[in-house]
């Protein structure tokens, strides 16, 4: 099979008759053998039956996943991979923004180009100020900790992947922002961007708006930079942090009883060691030292082992 179009959607139900014709148009007028895969994410309008409606009138191109709840995008995508048998797994939006005319140039640069990853560049965008703003801030951001220069849009959800890309990265909470980050940290690191068209926005209104999306988004970003830096040892920050404050408290108490010591032994009037302030703090920092070395310990026995992060209720498959 030539592509799988994996769709995660939430309440889109005006737009997803349209936008399947608009797919199925292109991959007809190409040749491409393809199937579509959406992702309802736990919908409460009659997504989930339009579905059900195609899948019925187009067997062998449409695949369904219905959530029992609402979960996020990462996990819709995440069970969307699962299900991928194409050669080439082009990510695409329900709502209409995302332009499947631009997936016969995606499929090339995979195919032709020998990328592994290609990201949608929406270079001109039909989103307000309040939106559009604070995505530059955050893709500035997300390029200078992930390494990734010539990506300027991060969070494009018009996306091309080989095959072997998306069956070997791990989509979970809300990193569907650094599938990029997290195929290079995997190994693919050849990765490329297009300039795709964005479209005003068709039906609806935006799920996705908010200031914690933004918040969220760097929260994410720091903890994908840990994983990747110290996730597989994480002794090697926490046990050196601890080990330092451990050793600069030990320093401190001991030159606080060489003081004493000192001073007792030329009959220097002193006050007790306890009435000092810094005696405290030398002891506090010994204490942190301690449980950031223990702190590290634990985690390299942990090391991101959880067996459930992945686990999330489907209610339907088709």
């Amino acid at each position: 099979m030539n592509i799988s179009v994996v769709i995660p959607l939430y309440n889109e139900e005006e737009s997803l008759p349209e936008l399947y014709e608009w797919i199925h148009k292109v991959m007809e007028a190409n040749n491409y053998t393809f199937e579509v895969i959406f992702v309802d994410d736990g919908s409460t309008d009659e997504s989930w039956n339009i579905i059900e409606k195609m899948q019925r009138q187009q067997p062998n191109h449409v695949k369904g996943i219905k959530f029992r709840r609402n979960y996020g995008k990462s996990p819709a995508l995440y069970c969307g991979f699962k299900e991928a048998q194409g050669d080439v797994v082009i990510t695409m939006d329900a709502d209409l923004q995302d332009s499947p005319d631009e997936i016969p140039e995606l499929y090339r640069m995979i195919t032709e180009e020998g990328y592994d990853l290609v990201s949608g560049y929406k270079q001109k965008r039909y989103d307000p100020i309040s939106k559009t703003l604070p995505t530059k801030l955050f893709n500035a951001t997300a390029r200078k900790v992930s390494g990734i220069k010539n990506l300027h849009d991060f969070n494009c959800g018009l996306k091309a992947y080989r095959k072997d890309v998306v069956k070997n990265i791990e989509v979970y909470g809300e990193m569907h922002r650094y599938i990029p980050y997290l195929a290079k940290n995997a190994g693919f690191d050849k990765i490329g961007e297009k300039v795709v068209h964005h479209q005003a926005r068709k039906y609806g209104t935006s799920k996705f708006m908010g200031l914690n999306r933004f918040v969220n988004g760097y929260l994410d970003l720091l903890t994908l930079w840990f994983l990747s830096t110290f996730g597989k040892k994480p002794m090697h920050v926490f046990g050196f942090l601890g080990s330092i404050m451990f050793f600069i408290g030990f320093m401190a108490v001991i030159i606080i009883g060489a003081g004493k010591l000192y001073c007792l032994a030329n009959g220097i009037p002193q006050r007790l060691i306890t009435s000092s302030p810094w005696f405290y703090i030398a002891l506090t920092t010994m204490l942190i030292g301690t449980q950031l070395f223990l702190a590290g310990f634990l985690g390299d026995l942990i090391s991101r082992s959880s067996s459930g992060r992945n686990d999330y209720q489907i209610e339907k498959e088709i």
